[in-house]
């Protein structure tokens, strides 16, 4: 039996010394889940507690759902990882390349080099950027009026590419665009193929892009921190969609997303039901960018997100960020591991055969404190463990 009185402790620190509002974790050895609590409030307005089964928006956990969605179709020979995708997201043959401004400021674009593909959109190597970190898109969306992407509007996607692509590493709407390709080629809006062929065959009920009645019951508050400490908002993806943000738009549960999580770890398959081939995982799960690295992210919009410094070496999969080297921690190397913009983040280490998940709810992005307590989890998790 594994002591959890440490991982426990841990969490309800962080959240007894305010340095988070609230705490939703839970982690999982090769033998099932070990440990799952809630720590904290959901909503600082209403000191409404977060509890194991709060409600919280993953963000960019999203981008491995989707990237299995897709996965899943390039099993099935409907999608290819290295042909141009334009045959099947039109939009993508006439994408253009963003080459600066000119004298009035006016956006100057060219053709891109070579075709845009999946495991372009993948890697986040298509040369799609968010604006987050890109000062340049920042500019190009206020000179040309285009919405940000979290408006879930279909013009937000229409923006042209940082790099030609191939060229580097840059995190971006790639996967947005994944979301796209996995409706062009099912037939089914992304939500729709989701539910049928991900979450509800893991069982992962608390996971959609859209809050039921039950779920907003439980549902966690994105909370703001700043000079005056942290505040509890109303943001929240908007619930009909101009289309499902592949890149972004799931609301989960940490125990819902572990169930995900323990599905890679063991190949493709959770509790009898496979939706993944163990190969289709092994190719997932390996670098998949070649000799690209993973950049630093440099913030451009400082409410939404801090800078993002990486360990040198970092390398993309499809579509999980993978640690070449064991991380202090005690993560393994090959490990799997990714977060969202509200301070939500997981790891996935197939070596000990060890995941977790853990959620906050606040924005800046990468804030120290919460990454702080996510480190001290994880840390705890590997000590219980050993």
């Amino acid at each position: 039996m594994i002591d959890t009185r440490a991982i426990d402790a841990v969490l309800r620190q962080a959240a007894d010394s305010g340095d988070v509002p609230g705490i939703a974790a839970a982690a999982a050895n090769a033998d099932g889940v070990i440990f799952q609590g809630g720590f904290g409030t959901r909503d600082m307005k209403t000191g409404a507690p977060m509890t194991a089964d709060t409600v919280v928006w993953i963000a960019s956990m999203t981008k491995a759902i989707t990237g299995a969605c897709a996965m899943q179709l390039v099993e099935q020979g409907k999608l290819s990882l290295d042909d141009d995708i334009a045959p099947v997201l039109p939009e993508l043959g006439s994408v253009k390349v963003l080459d600066g401004f000119d004298a009035a400021g006016k956006p100057i674009l060219r053709a891109p080099k070579r075709a845009v593909t999946l495991r372009h959109l993948l890697t986040h190597s298509s040369g799609f950027a968010y604006d987050m970190w890109n000062a340049d898109i920042v500019r190009y969306m206020e000179v040309t009026g285009t919405p940000g992407i979290i408006s879930c509007q279909n013009a937000a996607l229409t923006l042209p590419l940082a790099f030609d692509p191939g060229d580097r590493w840059e995190y971006g709407i790639s996967i947005d665009w994944a979301g796209k390709a996995v409706e062009a080629v099912s037939g089914k809006t992304l939500d729709q193929y989701m539910q049928d062929h991900l979450l509800a065959p893991l069982g992962m009920n608390d996971t959609g892009f859209k809050i039921g009645d039950a779920q907003r019951q439980r549902l966690a508050k994105i909370h703001a921190r700043g000079p005056e400490g942290l505040v509890s908002t109303d943001t929240e993806i908007p619930q009909s969609p101009e289309f499902h943000m592949g890149g972004g738009g799931l609301y989960s549960t940490v125990g819902d997303y572990l169930k995900f999580a323990r599905m890679i770890m063991h190949g493709g398959a959770l509790n009898g039901v496979r939706v993944l081939r163990p190969e289709t995982v092994a190719t997932m799960s390996r670098n998949n960018m070649g000799d690209l690295v993973c950049n630093p992210m440099k913030t451009a919009i400082p409410w939404a997100t801090n800078d993002v410094d990486f360990v040198d070496g970092m390398k993309w999969g499809l579509s999980f960020l993978i640690n070449p080297e064991p991380m202090p921690g005690g993560r393994s190397a090959g490990s799997l591991a990714w977060a969202g913009l509200a301070n939500s983040y997981y790891w996935i280490d197939p070596v000990r055969q060890i995941a977790g998940v853990y959620a906050t709810q606040v924005l800046p992005f990468y804030d120290a404190k919460a990454v702080a307590a996510f480190t001290a989890f994880e840390s705890a998790v590997y000590a219980a463990s050993a």
